[in-house]
């Protein structure tokens, strides 16, 4: 027996425990859909083809002995900004990087959890842009529209699950990173709170604005993944209180006040919703509407909030390019943004961590109004490969913005918010919507996407089959 793309996490996981297959079986069909989609696609910067195998022979030993696992012997990709033991952690960056001695946290987490790591998946440098590109890896493809992005940062990870090569993958999110592609892909995105999964070997990432969160096709699949990947390291500096987010697929959400936010919050430059996306939003709005919830147009008083945001993510970023064994080698654009991180990295970075608690107060209040915020997760499609790719920086951060001005305020607050589908756009290019809530609000948003997704049962629509396997190579 063999489980096709169609089969997510969950039923992996049950496939294997109750010997319907082996781990061997299922991970050599993974690393087999990988290699013929690697030309097109592009979707990993590392295959563990050797080193996966041994580790699906050992967990079916473990399966044969009666050994249960949630995860154990199923297949799953992490972004290429986390450790792996015996794997170069590049993170987008051009040149030779050593291989790293140690998993980070949330790698030992799913190796806990029995899963098998298949490979490292493709992000820009340094995960700074809305798409995955670079001179380092070339081109990873949306397999909706194989001349568009996935989108970025965690593009590798999106299109890979959107493809079907892995049921579900670990990405990482500093300003929309998990929700962004998800949305330009056709999946769940899950962004948790700060902390929910640990970023270790660094206690913060970005100043505290990355989190590590899950791409997968269904709500219960990213929050299978999530429950396995979730915990901390004994020296994390963020450590919120252990919840089930498996426990809240099936849970009534009762009904709930929406505030449907459709005004980009405040930037130096201009956003416009392009009316096809507004379309698409107020439609999944009105769905909600007919479930039972109140909904009604309200914006969160976000105020100068991107005012906090640059100083940590330049801070950040100059961080990470301390730490990049060729910098001589990055984009223009990556060295200019750690200068100015190296010029904000002292009162401005204290200042705008100092109004963390302001803003956590201020948009707090809303929430005594609303129970969930539905925004758009980006202003627009995902655009046409190499679109950004050689813009100057300037240039970069329009489009940017253009773009994507939805996602990275709640990077900045450190709060969870979650990607659903929302439908198509001209062309077939799918976009997406948020559901954003206050600190630890995980369990309600998972337990509303999926009762959005039992009614609108977006994860039964695959990208066209020739996308992912004809198209051209990056």
């Amino acid at each position: 027996m063999t489980l096709d793309r169609a089969a997510g996490l969950a039923e992996s996981a049950r496939a294997l425990a109750d010997g319907e297959l082996t781990s061997r079986a299922m991970v050599t069909e993974a690393l087999a859909r990988i290699e013929a989609s690697q030309g097109s696609l592009n979707a990993f910067r590392i295959v563990r083809a050797e080193a996966a195998l041994a580790e699906a022979e050992a967990a079916d030993k473990e399966l044969a002995s009666g050994v249960r696992r949630p995860l154990l012997g199923v297949p799953v990709a992490v972004k290429d900004d986390m450790d792996v033991a015996g794997e170069p952690t590049a993170f987008g960056c051009p040149g030779e990087f050593p291989p790293v001695a140690e998993d980070g946290e949330a790698v030992r987490r799913l190796r806990a959890a029995g899963a098998v790591i298949v490979g490292k998946t493709n992000t820009c440098e340094l995960g700074q842009w809305p798409f995955t590109e670079g001179p380092s890896f070339g081109a990873t493809r949306n397999p909706w529209h194989p001349e568009h992005t996935p989108g970025g940062s965690s593009g590798g990870s999106a299109a890979a699950v959107a493809a079907g090569l892995v049921p579900a993958a670990l990405g990482s999110d500093g300003a929309g990173s998990v929700r962004i592609p998800a949305s330009w892909t056709h999946l769940i995105g899950v962004k948790p709170q700060r902390g929910r999964i640990s970023t270790w070997p660094r206690g913060e990432s970005f100043q505290g604005i990355t989190v590590n969160g899950t791409l997968a096709r269904t709500v219960a699949d990213a929050a299978l993944l999530l429950d396995a990947a979730s915990g901390n390291h004994a020296q994390d500096p963020h450590r919120p209180p252990a919840l089930s987010m498996s426990e809240a697929v099936g849970r009534d959400p009762g009904r709930l006040r929406i505030a449907l936010s459709l005004k980009p919050p405040f930037t130096a430059l201009p956003a416009r919703l392009l009316p096809e996306v507004r379309a698409r939003v107020v439609e999944l709005a009105e769905k909600l509407s007919r479930l039972g919830h109140t909904v009604e147009e309200a914006d969160p008083p976000y105020g100068q909030i991107g005012l906090t945001f640059i100083p940590r993510a330049t801070a950040g970023i100059a961080e990470r390019v301390r730490d990049v064994p060729f910098p001589d080698l990055l984009d223009r654009r990556t060295r200019d943004a750690a200068r100015l991180g190296r010029l904000l990295g002292g009162p401005p970075l204290r200042a705008a961590r100092r109004a963390e608690a302001v803003l956590h107060r201020r948009i707090g209040v809303f929430f005594e109004s609303y129970d969930v915020i539905l925004a758009p997760t980006t202003a627009a499609p995902a655009p046409r490969i190499g679109a950004m790719l050689n813009l100057g920086g300037l240039a970069t951060d329009r489009a940017m913005i253009a773009a994507c001005p939805y996602a990275w305020p709640w990077n900045v607050l450190g709060w969870p918010g979650v990607n659903v589908p929302a439908g198509f756009a001209t062309g077939g290019l799918p976009v997406g919507a948020q559901l954003l809530g206050p600190a630890n609000s995980e369990p309600l948003l998972v337990s509303l996407a999926a009762q959005l997704e039992a009614d609108l049962r977006w994860h039964e629509r695959w990208p066209p089959q020739q996308a992912t396997a004809d198209s051209p190579a990056a």
